[in-house]
């Protein structure tokens, strides 16, 4: 047992570490190569667990109809428990076909589904004020994963220099295969944002397995938008 949570510890480390390498490449990229996009990075300590994300949001280049995309997420209880540690994370393709839709092909990873390849169509928008993405997409293994996923954000401005932020997240896998709940979340974030900082209060409400089992998480969030 001690060996298999090493291994799952591990793993997860191997992933988040390439999530945060990706990143920080794509970023270095682009403020060489192409106009600057945020990489969001959001830092959450709740009642129970403690909460990290990042999102890569990136185009190869700045015409290109490629890009990259992927929302990671990670979360440990206090007591370092390796049943309790936590890992999403999709590394995504996507090409832009028609104005905001786009076709998606990578692989994702979490610890209660595993690693699969997975294919998609995704819808995003971006303004001053409202950021949505919403991608659909099925996973190429035996249990013929759905999976729905959505973030959005609304910032609007309040004076010469603060905004208000609020965000809602959320996924949901369905096994197909055997019709059951996979994993779920949704995750609600308010407020207030000055340039690239974020703070507020938030809510990770995450859902596991056939049983759904419920691990709520209240605390207090900041972020950072690195340009």
């Amino acid at each position: 047992m001690n060996i298999l949570k090493s291994l799952k510890f591990r793993q997860i480390q191997f992933f988040l570490g390439i999530s945060i390498a990706t990143g920080f490449t794509s970023q270095a990229y682009s403020q060489t190569s192409a106009p600057k996009v945020p990489t969001p990075i959001e830092l959450m300590a709740g009642h129970q667990r403690l909460f990290f994300q990042m999102v890569v949001k990136k185009k190869f280049t700045p015409d290109s109809k490629f890009g990259f995309l992927s929302v990671s997420t990670f979360s440990s209880d206090y007591g370092n428990d390796l049943d309790d540690l936590d890992l999403v994370m999709p590394v995504l393709i996507n090409y832009n076909f028609y104005k905001n839709f786009s076709v998606v092909t990578g692989t994702t990873i979490n610890n209660n589904v595993g690693l699969s390849p997975l294919v998609g169509l995704q819808h995003s928008i971006a303004t001053k004020e409202w950021v949505a993405v919403s991608i659909a997409s099925l996973f190429l293994n035996s249990s013929r994963n759905i999976e729905l996923f959505g973030i959005y954000e609304y910032k609007p401005q309040i004076s010469a220099k603060l905004n208000i932020y609020s965000r809602l997240q959320y996924l949901y896998i369905h096994n197909t295969a055997e019709n059951l709940h996979a994993r779920s979340f949704l995750q609600l974030r308010a407020g207030l944002k000055k340039d690239a900082f974020s703070f507020g209060l938030g809510a990770n409400l995450d859902q596991y397995g056939p049983e759904k089992e419920f691990k709520p998480n209240y605390g207090i969030f900041v972020g950072w938008a690195f340009q």
